[in-house]
C-alpha cells in the first residue's frame, strides 16, 4: 500500500465521518442539557429526505439545505415538547420519530415523485461539489505524479465539500460555546443539577429547548450531506443506522467534542475500508490470527469487568473464533488443514461491512472504561413550589 493510497484511505474517512461527527454533537448539546435523544436517525433520515427533494425541485442545493434543517428542527421542537413540556417518556419519543421518519419519508418520496421511494438523481446546483482549494491538483493523473506533500494537500485537505469543512469547524466551535461561553455552562449545568439552575433565576425549560434546537440544526445539516454531497439523491434508510453509531461514538467520547472527532473518524475508517477495499484478499493464517487474537483481548478484558460484558464480549469473541475456523476448514480441500493455512482468499465483504456494528458492540460493552453520562439526563425536570 502506497502513502497515495494511505492519503486516498484519509480522504473517505473523512467524507463518511461527517455525518456521524455533526450527528454525535447534536447528542452531545442534546445531552449535556439533559435531554436523551436516540431520534438522530429519525432527524437524519428526514432532513436527508427533503434536502434531496427540495434541492431537486428548487435547482438549489441551498434551499434544500435550510429545508433538512427545518424539518430536523421540527422534529426537535417536537421531541422536546414532549420530553420537557409534557415530562415524557425521553426514548419512546425518539424511538416515535425513528419510525416516523423511516416510514413518512418513503410514502412522501413515493407519492411526490414515483420512483419507489426515492428522489430523481441531483445534478448541476442541485447538490454539493468539492471545493479545490488553491494550487491543489485536480486530475488524478497529476496527484498520483505529485510529491507526498502534493498529494496530501490535494487528496486529503482540498476536493470536499463545504459541508465537511463546516462539520469540521463544529468541533471547535462545540469545544468553545460548552466550555468557554456563559450559555455552555450554564447548559452544562441544566445536564448535571437543574434545580441549581432553577435556584440562579435561569429557565431550565429555555436551556433544554435551546440545546434540542441545536441539536435539529446540526442532524439537519448531517441528513442533508448524505443525500446532496456523498450521494446525489434520497433513498430509502439511507442514513443506515448512523444516528445510533453517533450515539455509540459520544459515549466513546465521554461526552467530549475533541474526543468525538477522534471516535467518529474512527467509525469512519471502517466505512471507508469498506467502500474503497471490497476485494481485500488474506492467507488464512492471517485471518486466523486477527480474528482469534481479537476474541481473546475480548475474552480477557471481559473477565475483569460485569457479568453482562462477559456474555456480550465473550459471544461475540465465539462468533469470530467460529468465523475462523469456519474460513479454515472451508480452504483445506485437497491441501489439508496445514496446507490451507497458507491459501489465500477473500475476505468476505459482509465482514468488512460489518465492522462499524462490531465496534458499537464492543464500545458499548464497556471498551471505553467507565463512560458517566450527565447526571440529570433523561429525567424530566419538575419545578418545585
Amino acid at each position: 500500500m502506497d502513502f497515495f493510497t494511505l492519503v486516498q484511505l484519509g480522504d473517505a474517512s473523512i467524507r463518511m465521518a461527517i455525518p456521524l461527527l455533526l450527528a454525535c454533537l447534536a447528542g452531545l448539546f442534546s445531552e449535556r442539557a439533559g435531554i436523551f435523544d436516540i431520534g438522530l436517525e429519525g432527524k437524519m433520515l428526514a432532513a436527508a429526505f427533503l434536502s434531496a427533494a427540495v434541492s431537486y425541485t428548487s435547482g438549489n442545493v441551498w434551499v434544500g439545505l435550510f429545508a433538512g434543517i427545518g424539518i430536523s428542527i421540527a422534529l426537535s421542537i417536537v421531541h422536546g415538547l414532549a420530553s420537557i413540556t409534557f415530562r415524557g417518556n425521553q426514548l419512546i419519543s425518539g424511538v416515535a420519530i425513528n419510525f416516523f421518519a423511516a416510514g413518512l419519508t418513503v410514502v412522501i418520496a413515493q407519492g411526490w415523485f414515483a420512483q419507489g421511494g426515492r428522489t430523481p438523481s441531483l445534478s448541476g446546483a442541485a447538490r454539493f461539489d468539492g471545493l479545490d482549494l488553491p494550487g491543489a491538483f485536480t486530475r488524478m493523473r497529476d496527484k498520483m505524479q505529485a510529491s507526498p506533500g502534493m498529494q496530501f494537500y490535494s487528496e486529503f485537505v482540498s476536493g470536499h465539500s463545504i459541508l465537511v469543512y463546516i462539520g469540521l469547524l463544529m468541533v471547535p466551535l462545540s469545544w468553545f460555546i460548552l466550555y468557554r461561553t456563559r450559555f455552555g455552562l450554564r447548559l452544562r449545568a441544566v445536564g448535571e443539577a437543574p434545580e441549581a439552575v432553577d435556584t440562579a433565576g435561569i429557565s431550565v425549560v429555555g436551556l433544554r429547548y435551546s440545546a434540542v434546537i441545536i441539536c435539529g440544526i446540526l442532524c439537519g445539516i448531517a441528513g442533508a450531506y448524505l443525500s446532496t454531497a456523498v450521494q446525489a439523491g434520497f433513498t430509502k434508510d439511507m442514513t443506515a443506522n448512523r444516528g445510533f453509531i453517533a450515539l455509540a461514538a459520544l459515549i466513546f467520547a465521554k461526552w467530549r467534542p475533541w474526543y468525538a472527532l477522534g471516535a467518529c473518524l474512527l467509525f469512519g475508517l471502517f466505512f471507508a475500508i469498506d467502500n474503497r477495499f471490497q476485494n481485500i484478499q488474506l492467507q488464512v493464517v492471517w485471518i486466523i490470527v486477527l480474528l482469534v487474537g481479537a476474541s481473546v483481548a475480548m475474552v480477557l478484558y471481559a473477565v475483569k469487568r460485569e457479568r453482562i460484558d462477559v456474555i456480550v464480549l465473550g459471544g461475540l469473541s465465539a462468533v469470530l473464533t467460529a468465523i475462523a475456523l469456519a474460513t479454515w476448514m472451508g480452504s483445506a480441500g485437497e491441501v489439508g488443514l496445514a496446507g490451507a493455512l497458507f491459501e489465500t482468499v477473500k475476505v468476505p465483504s459482509q465482514l468488512i461491512q460489518s465492522l462499524p456494528y462490531l465496534f458499537v458492540v464492543i464500545v458499548l460493552a464497556g471498551f471505553v472504561g467507565k463512560a458517566i453520562p450527565p447526571r440529570a439526563g433523561g429525567e424530566p425536570y419538575v419545578k418545585e413550589r
